[in-house]
C-alpha cells in the first residue's frame, strides 16, 4: 500500500527456514520509490489462538480518516483458516511498525460446507453505495472455485452475503483473489471503491500455479459479477503472466494515480539448492497495470521508477537480421540488463499458415523451440548466454498467417538455459500476443537479473517471467544477443539496452543513512 508518502510491502516469510513453514509471518519493508527498500521488524507474528499456526496472506484497506487496516488469514489452534483484523498501534508512526490484532478476532469463519483449509486470502475491501464494506475471500466450495462475499458497516462485524460474488466449476481452489476497477479510457488506476459506467472490473484468482483473470461488469446492490468471458479451464483463459508468477496482489497508488501489481516468483531449482542458499522465491519488479484500448485484456509494464537503475546505454538502429543471424549486444552487463527491441517484418506476407483454434501456445513453443527453423521466426533475444551459446534463454516470436489475419506467438525457451542437471525446471513458456503485425511493430522488453527474466511482449500485452540458473553464463561471462533463426529475414528497427544497477536494501538501523529521502 501507499500511505502518507511511504510504500509498504508486506509479504509471507518463514523466519525459521528457507522454505514455506508452519509459523509464517507478515514481514514488512518500506520504500520511498518502490526500488530501494528498508527492512523493518515483522508486522504480524503467530501469537494468538486465532493465528497461532501462521499468519497467512490478506490485504490492506485504507479506511475513512486515512486509517489503514489489515485483513489476513490466521491458521488457528485447530488448523482452521479464519479471517482476522489488525490495525496500527500508532497511526502517527510514519513507518507503521507495530500492529495490534483486534480482540474480537476471528471476524470471519469458514461457511458451512467449506473445508477448514479451503478459506483464505481476503482482498482489499471496497465501500458500496449503501455504505457497506465488501470483501471477498478465496475458497473451494462444492468442488467450485469460489469468491465468498462478506459485508460490514464497521469493518469489524462481518456477515456472509446470500450468494458468492462468483463461482466456477472450471477451476480448483481460489487463492489470493483480487477484485478492482479499471477505467475504460485511461491508463490511470482507481481506488477499489470507484464504481461508475466508465469502469470495468477485474476478477483475478490464483490456481493451477498461475494467476488468471476476467474482465467484466460489477452490479453493486445485487452484488453480481458478470464476466465478458468466463474461465474455461483451457489455454485461452487470460493470465497476468504465462511463466513463473503467482499469488499476486495489486494496490492503488493514490500518489501517482496508478494501479500497481506485485507477483511472487518462485524457484525452479531444487529444494536442496534453496536450503543451501538459505532462501527461496522473490517478488517481481512492480508493474503498472491498466485496461488495453480494446477493452478485452490488461496491459502491464514495469513501473517508471525502474529506469533509475539504468546505466551504460547502447543502441542498435535499422539492422537487418538474415536467416541464422546472431548479433551480440555489447557494452552492457548482460547479467543485469534492461533491453527494449522493436522488430520490422519486411517479409510478413511470406509467413507460414497456422490455424490457432485449439492450439496450446505453450506446447507450440515447446515443440518449435528457438532452434527449430520456421519461416518468420524464431527471432528475438538470447539472454544469459555463453559465448558459444551452449547456455542460453531465448525469448522469441514466431509469426503465422491465419484465416483472418496473423497470429503472433511469444515464447521463453529455457531448454538450454543451464548445463546443470535435470533437477532444474526448464519448462518452456508461451502465449499468443493480441496484436496485428500489419498495423504495429513487434516489440519486446526484457528485464534480466541473474536468475530471473521478466519479458513484456507487444508493449505489455503478454508477459512471461522465467527463472533460470546458468552454470557458466554468470556475471561477466554472461552475454546478450539478438537473433533470427527463421528462414525469412527480419529487421531490428531499434534496440536500446542498459546495464542495471543493484537496488539498495537497508535494515531499520540504517535508516539514518537515507534520511535525506
Amino acid at each position: 500500500m501507499w500511505y502518507n508518502g511511504v510504500y509498504h510491502l508486506f509479504y509471507q516469510y518463514n523466519p525459521d527456514g528457507a522454505l514455506f513453514g508452519d509459523k509464517m509471518v507478515w514481514a514488512h519493508s518500506v520504500s520511498y520509490d518502490l526500488i530501494d527498500w528498508i527492512h523493518l521488524n515483522h508486522a504480524l507474528y503467530p501469537t494468538e489462538p486465532f493465528d497461532i499456526n501462521s499468519c497467512w496472506s490478506g490485504s490492506a484497506t485504507i479506511l475513512p480518516g486515512n486509517r489503514p487496516a489489515i485483513l489476513y488469514t490466521g491458521i488457528d489452534a485447530n488448523h482452521t483458516q479464519v479471517q482476522n483484523l489488525a490495525i496500527p498501534k500508532n497511526i502517527s508512526d510514519p513507518l507503521l511498525e507495530e500492529w495490534i490484532k483486534l480482540p474480537q478476532n476471528p471476524l470471519i469463519l469458514p461457511p458451512n460446507g467449506v473445508e477448514p483449509d479451503n478459506f483464505r486470502d481476503p482482498t482489499t475491501a471496497w465501500l458500496g453505495p449503501d455504505g457497506k464494506w465488501n470483501v471477498i475471500v478465496g475458497s473451494l466450495s462444492n468442488n467450485q472455485g469460489t469468491a465468498f462475499l462478506y459485508q460490514s458497516e464497521d469493518f469489524v462485524k462481518w456477515s456472509e452475503f446470500e450468494a458468492p460474488l462468483y463461482t466456477t466449476d472450471k477451476t480448483g481452489m481460489w487463492e489470493c483473489p483480487d477484485f478492482y476497477p479499471v477505467p475504460i479510457n485511461s491508463t490511470n488506476g482507481l481506488d477499489t471503491s470507484v464504481m461508475n459506467p466508465s469502469v470495468k472490473h477485474v476478477m483475478k484468482a490464483s490456481f493451477n500455479l498461475h494467476d488468471y483473470y476476467m474482465i467484466g461488469s460489477y452490479v453493486s446492490g445485487v452484488e453480481k459479477y458478470i464476466p465478458e468471458t468466463d474461465f474455461t479451464g483451457t489455454s485461452v483463459d487470460l493470465r497476468y503472466d504465462y511463466g513463473k508468477f503467482y499469488a499476486s496482489k495489486s494496490f492503488f497508488d493514490s500518489d501517482k494515480n496508478r494501479r500497481i501489481l506485485w507477483g511472487w516468483v518462485n524457484e525452479s531449482d531444487s529444494t536442496e539448492d534453496d536450503l543451501g542458499k538459505g532462501w527461496s522465491g522473490l517478488q517481481s519488479i512492480p508493474r503498472q497495470i491498466w485496461l488495453d484500448k480494446s477493452g478485452k485484456q490488461l496491459v502491464q509494464w514495469p513501473i517508471e521508477e525502474t529506469k533509475k537503475l539504468r546505466t551504460n546505454e547502447v543502441n542498435i538502429l535499422d539492422r537487418k537480421l538474415d536467416s541464422g543471424s546472431v548479433v551480440e549486444i555489447e557494452g552492457i552487463s548482460a547479467s543485469q540488463a534492461d533491453v527494449e527491441v522493436v522488430f520490422d517484418l519486411p517479409e510478413l506476407l511470406e509467413a507460414e499458415f497456422l490455424n490457432p483454434t485449439g492450439i496450446d501456445p505453450q506446447q507450440l513453443c515447446t515443440d518449435s523451440n528457438a532452434a527449430v527453423n520456421g519461416r518468420l521466426g524464431p527471432f528475438g533475444i538470447l539472454a544469459l548466454a555463453t559465448e558459444d551459446l551452449a547456455e542460453q534463454t531465448a525469448i522469441f516470436f514466431r509469426i503465422f498467417k491465419t484465416q483472418n489475419g496473423y497470429a503472433v506467438l511469444m515464447c521463453s525457451d529455457q531448454s538450454r538455459s543451464s548445463l546443470r542437471d535435470e533437477v532444474i525446471d526448464k519448462t518452456t513458456y508461451g502465449a499468443f500476443v493480441n496484436i496485428d503485425p500489419q498495423q504495429e511493430k513487434i516489440s519486446l522488453r526484457s528485464l534480466i537479473d541473474h536468475s530471473i527474466i521478466e519479458s513484456f511482449g507487444g508493449e505489455g500485452k503478454t508477459c512471461i517471467t522465467s527463472r533460470v540458473y546458468p552454470q557458466l553464463a554468470i556475471h561477466e561471462a554472461a552475454h546478450l544477443y539478438a537473433f533470427n533463426n527463421g528462414t525469412l529475414g527480419v529487421r531490428i528497427s531499434s534496440l536500446n539496452a542498459w546495464s542495471m544497477s543493484n537496488a539498495k536494501f537497508f535494515n531499520k538501523g540504517s535508516l539514518d543513512n537515507i534520511a535525506s529521502h
